[in-house]
């Protein structure tokens, strides 16, 4: 069965413990400029609210992608940029309706959330549980997909 993460943002404290551990796991330091997850302040509404790629099945990053350079990790269900492969052209950017994928200017290729191939850091390291990595039924997949299905243009 697949995982995904799920976000429970009421739970959410801003900590920044998320962004801390992911860009440590990708990149060795600790930087939040280079999290692939990241913590958006509401600061009028008092509300902090982590976000990051929703794996979509049908995931237009990675068909948009001239060069094959995301893939489906067929384990965990994660559509992973191959870095070897990412000429940075940012097309998967452009493609993506939630903002999820982002380019690094420093090594001119696009990164992101690749579940920690199966066990996400920032759902380990999350305080107060506002992150978890549970079955896919359990997270609205199902509902995003639906809605992702509406969008696609009719067959002719």
């Amino acid at each position: 069965m697949q995982k995904s993460l799920h976000i429970d943002p009421v739970k959410c404290t801003g900590c920044l413990q998320c962004e801390m551990a992911c860009s440590f796991e990708h990149t060795g330091v600790v930087n939040p400029s280079k999290s692939r997850i990241k913590v958006f302040n509401f600061e009028h509404e008092g509300r902090k609210v982590p976000y990051t790629c929703t794996q979509c099945s049908d995931a237009w990053c990675m068909h948009s992608c001239p060069v094959e350079a995301i893939v489906l990790d067929s384990a965990t269900g994660a559509k992973v940029v191959k870095e070897a492969t990412c000429v940075g052209c940012k097309v998967c950017t452009i493609a993506c309706p939630f903002g999820t994928v982002n380019y690094m200017a420093d090594v001119g290729k696009v990164q992101k959330c690749d579940l920690c191939g199966g066990d996400p850091e920032c759902a380990k390291a999350c305080p107060t549980g506002a992150i978890t990595y549970i079955d896919s039924e359990g997270t609205g997949l199902d509902r995003m997909r639906a809605w992702a299905a509406k969008s696609l243009p009719a067959a002719a």
